[in-house]
């Protein structure tokens, strides 16, 4: 997952680092820690070898299913093996940049520093923090540099552009006077690794860095699959609006629908890391996403939402609870659209993924094809375009500020039935949705149809705020609402006459180009020739 930086310094806020000479095994560190509060964990062994694999992994576990992020000390390949959020590199580790290519742009990379000097010749490059120190004496590192003080302290966090971290011989008394500094976050050893109550000792420290530590037990990861499947259909059965009226209802082998008269069928996918980000999204708004962008097909269709089932894959240290966040947005968000849940199935898996099947019901007696447009047809879309491709890449730079606006139409889209009711009454014949861009999905009516399609885009599709993300340069704006991406907005197809009855009841509908005899090529005017692609390495993190 690919961390904006005010979460990681939310994450940094305190920080435990394993302590391999205690007498307390790393894993009861971790634990301590964790239930004491701690907001990040670093897996330091000095003499690491495989026999401790295993060791590794029960960490990862425990601390993805308390949402506490794992960074591994100066080992790469271990943090890569492992599956680690990350690494933290010393002055004669590998180069921040290195690490980066090995663990990927989601990796969290962190840096060893103690003096300004050291920090100037430094290369920084994808590192996302800074570790510096010793604040105070330490007896946890066998060869400490000099101390620094807090006075060292904030003459580094005065230089640095990266969130930094106090680490050596901190206790809860001091941890105030290092935040005061200008530090995110302060880093612990042995306050927790050797205290006579580890997680009463954590748990002081928490206090001291304002961190409000309720829950003492541990979440642990999700392990009853048939439990879990009960549980979230509870969930769903609390928020739902059952329009449904089932022949045999979700709970047995098959769940049973009346009779459809006109019946349409739709599947996606959401994976973590490809379509969504747990750095980025709640696990409610997760859920609320994988609905809308589903049901947006049917709402091209011409089909009023009837039932979805969906299959959710998960990994070996998630729990419960972020299940049941996910399934709450899944709840919410069919019965915002009047949609009901016909179950599925849980399995494991290499990370979250929803796997999506609806079924609606067509509303009128034809349904609308990409293949019906015709030549001197003009080509609409409803809806401003490129603004969800703006907030991805804003998420993607960890540029949130000023660029919310954005953001939010990527993460939470719409499926446009309110369009769709309308472009029905109105006899519109070429409908489809826009997910993967306005160019590539253009290009799919021009070849289903066999015709040309030539942009002309309404110059209101680049006013605003749009252009003024894009620095008010036309081409950039023209470029966002071209290849743009997860708009889920609606492409239709028909005469300028048709499309002016149903501005009549629509008002934010936008030409966007026309429909030509087939000239040898399908699109005109398209400079980009491109489109944005679900989980291409250029367009995801």
């Amino acid at each position: 997952m690919v961390m904006l930086p005010e979460t990681v310094k939310e994450r940094l806020r305190f920080y435990f680092i394993t302590d391999d000479s205690a007498q307390m095994p790393a894993l009861e560190q971790v634990k301590a820690a964790v239930r004491g509060g701690v907001t990040m964990v670093q897996y330091r062994h000095k003499r690491f070898s495989a026999e401790l694999f295993g060791e590794v992994l029960e960490i990862r576990k425990l601390c993805h299913a308390n949402n506490v992020p794992l960074v591994i000390n100066d080992n790469i390949l271990l943090a890569k093996a492992a599956d680690a959020d990350g690494v933290h590199l010393g002055q004669e580790d590998a180069q921040p940049y290195v690490a980066r290519a090995v663990l990927g742009e989601s990796a969290l990379i962190g840096v060893s520093v103690s003096t300004p000097a050291e920090l100037a010749k430094t290369d920084l490059t994808g590192c996302d923090y800074i570790g510096t120190g010793p604040v105070f004496v330490t007896g946890s590192k066998k060869d400490p540099k000099p101390v620094i003080g807090i006075d060292g302290l904030r003459a580094v966090v005065a230089k640095a552009r990266r969130p930094v971290v106090a680490i050596g011989g901190i206790t809860a008394g001091q941890a105030r006077a290092c935040l005061d500094a200008g530090a995110c976050g302060v880093a612990v050893v042995s306050w927790v690794s050797r205290a006579d109550d580890p997680e009463q000792q954590a748990r002081q420290l928490a206090n001291a860095c304002g961190i409000e530590k309720v829950e003492t037990e541990l979440l642990s990861p999700w392990a009853d699959e048939f439990g879990l499947i009960k549980e979230l259909m509870a969930i769903y059965g609390e928020t739902a609006v059952e329009t449904t009226k089932w022949i045999v209802p979700p709970g047995d082998d098959a769940a049973v629908l009346p009779g459809i008269d006109r019946p349409v069928f739709t599947t996606d996918a959401q994976v973590e890391d490809t379509h969504f980000s747990f750095s980025w999204q709640t696990p409610r708004d997760v859920g609320a996403r994988a609905v809308a962008v589903t049901l947006s097909d049917l709402a091209a269709a011409y089909a009023s939402p009837v039932a979805m089932f969906i299959n959710l894959t998960l990994p070996d240290d998630v729990n419960d609870g972020l299940v049941k966040e996910l399934y709450a947005g899944v709840a919410e968000a069919l019965s915002h659209y009047g949609c009901a849940l016909g179950g599925g199935n849980v399995s494991g898996g290499p990370g979250v993924a929803l796997e999506m099947f609806a079924v609606g019901n067509m509303v009128c007696d034809t349904p609308p094809l990409r293949s019906a447009a015709r030549p001197g047809d003009t080509l609409y879309c409803t809806g401003r375009l490129g603004l969800a491709r703006a907030g991805l890449l804003s998420l993607q730079a960890k540029q949130v500020q000023g660029n919310e606006r954005f953001i939010e139409r990527f993460k939470y889209p719409r499926a446009r039935f309110d369009a769709a009711r309308v472009l029905a009454e109105n006899g519109v014949a070429c409908v489809m949705d826009i997910s993967d861009g306005l160019s590539g999905d253009a290009r799919h009516i021009a070849e289903a149809s066999g015709v040309t399609i030539a942009f002309d885009l309404d110059e209101g599709l680049m006013q605003g705020y749009l252009l003024e993300y894009c620095g008010g340069v036309r081409a950039e704006a023209e470029a966002m609402v071209l290849r743009g991406g997860e708009d889920y907005e609606l492409l239709f197809a028909c005469p300028a006459k048709k499309a002016a009855a149903v501005a009549q009841s629509l008002n934010d509908i936008y030409r966007v180009g026309h429909c030509r005899a087939f000239s040898g090529k399908y699109l005109e005017n398209d400079r980009l020739q491109t489109s944005f692609q679900h989980g291409r390495s250029d367009d995801r993190s």
